[in-house]
């Protein structure tokens, strides 16, 4: 999601070993990641945000969604946490989280600036793609930048016309005589535009054959990732994109227009994006995750009102309390399951946790609202807020509705 006006790359580079620019590290950092993991304690917390970060992050939501710019003070609050890390390997300076652990911290940071918990949530996919579809001097490269936070991740898939389901995408990739690609198109609804250090950008690079592979429901043959630096000649952010909800998120466009990488740049074998999106799901990381932490904050806020306002006296108000602390419970425990990946299959119970989180937490603020009373009808009530941001997580992708359109698709097969 998009905004790119001040943050200056410094002059790109190639990856040792291969062809591939990137944006300079800050600093004299090592590049290389150490022989095995790590002996050192991770740094990340692991117990929780502390009351001082969750302070500045809240504070930093707050003016975000006032101003509509790009939350450059929690991205900041991101880096200094050690939290850009948590998705990789102590091999590569991550903490070698797990998916459950992922969606906890993603959980966390929503309660108090869900903007900046959907740009975290967009650095560790895109992390972790490329921990496990990168070549082994990609991955040496760019995952210490990642893990140690020196560089922000995103992903560059949606696009207008495309549909959710990224079937008919206009980006196109073409193959030049030096082996590399030259990529044109344009990227909306992309999260951290013009922040992002590097974008994951879907493209099209071969007319899709029609027995070419199964139809995932999500993507299409002939589709390819490409790693492409924010400094790269021809990627331009456009930052003029206002959103309703998730103003801090630096959502909006980027376009590639004659964006020249060498081929070492792609992720994945060519044409194997689809299933490398379907993987994705397996994965047990869930944009459920956000909804959790907003439905905690809105049940805090909740809480808070009443006990305020003496109206814990009230059974009605107690038992209506209870009503939406059983919805909370619901979207923590569909997202619990989803990250510790005991389900049958996986990435049916992924896809799950997104459609009742978001659903559950909808519910919730709609009725953490109808308490509040004419309290919540204020603009400045958080609640509202809450609600915009909330509405936001259906919409990304995979939108609920497609969500559901991938679950229903293994009943016809």
């Amino acid at each position: 999601m998009a905004s790119a006006d001040s943050l200056t790359v410094p002059e790109a580079r190639a990856l040792p070993g291969t062809d591939v620019p990137h944006p300079a590290p800050a600093g004299d950092l090592p590049t290389e990641p150490s022989a095995g993991p790590s002996s050192a304690p991770p740094t990340v917390p692991s117990t929780g945000l502390t009351a001082s970060i969750r302070e500045r992050l809240a504070a930093a939501a707050r003016d975000a969604d006032a101003s509509g710019e790009p939350d450059r003070p929690a991205l900041a609050l991101l880096r200094e946490t050690g939290l850009l890390g948590l998705a990789l390997p102590y091999e590569y300076g991550g903490t070698g989280a797990d998916a459950h652990g992922l969606n906890s911290a993603v959980a966390q940071v929503a309660q108090v600036n869900a903007s900046a918990s959907i740009m975290l949530f967009q650095h560790y996919a895109v992390s972790r793609r490329i921990l496990e579809h990168g070549s082994p001097a990609l991955r040496r490269r760019l995952l210490p930048q990642l893990a140690r936070g020196d560089w922000l991740a995103a992903s560059a898939w949606s696009e207008t016309g495309a549909g959710a389901n990224k079937k008919q995408l206009s980006t196109v990739a073409r193959r030049t005589p030096d082996g590399g690609w030259v990529l044109d198109g344009a990227k909306s609804f992309t999260t951290s535009a013009g922040l992002a250090d590097i974008y994951l950008v879907l493209a099209q690079t071969e007319e899709p054959a029609a027995d070419a592979a199964p139809d995932t429901g999500y993507g299409s043959a002939g589709q390819t990732f490409f790693l492409i630096p924010a400094n790269a000649p021809g990627l331009i952010p456009d930052t003029s994109m206002r959103l309703t909800g998730m103003r801090g998120s630096a959502t909006g466009f980027v376009s590639v227009q004659d964006c020249h990488v060498p081929d070492t740049a792609r992720l994945g074998p060519v044409g194997a994006a689809a299933s490398i999106i379907a993987g994705v799901r397996d994965s047990g990381a869930t944009l459920g995750a956000v909804s959790v932490g907003l439905a905690e904050a809105a049940l805090e806020l909740a809480h808070r009102h009443a006990e305020k306002r003496g109206l814990l006296a009230q059974q009605a108000v107690r038992h209506r309390l209870v009503d939406i602390a059983g919805e909370v419970e619901t979207a923590r425990a569909v997202v619990e399951r989803a990250g510790r990946r005991t389900a049958d299959d996986p990435g049916i119970a992924t896809l799950h946790s997104k459609l009742v989180a978001s659903s559950a937490t909808e519910r919730v603020i709609n009725a953490v609202e109808r308490l509040l009373g004419s309290a919540g009808y204020v603009a400045s009530n958080e609640i509202n807020r809450y609600g915009r941001d909330a509405r936001a997580v259906a919409l990304m992708g995979p939108t609920n509705d497609l969500c559901k359109e991938l679950v229903s698709l293994t009943w016809n097969r």
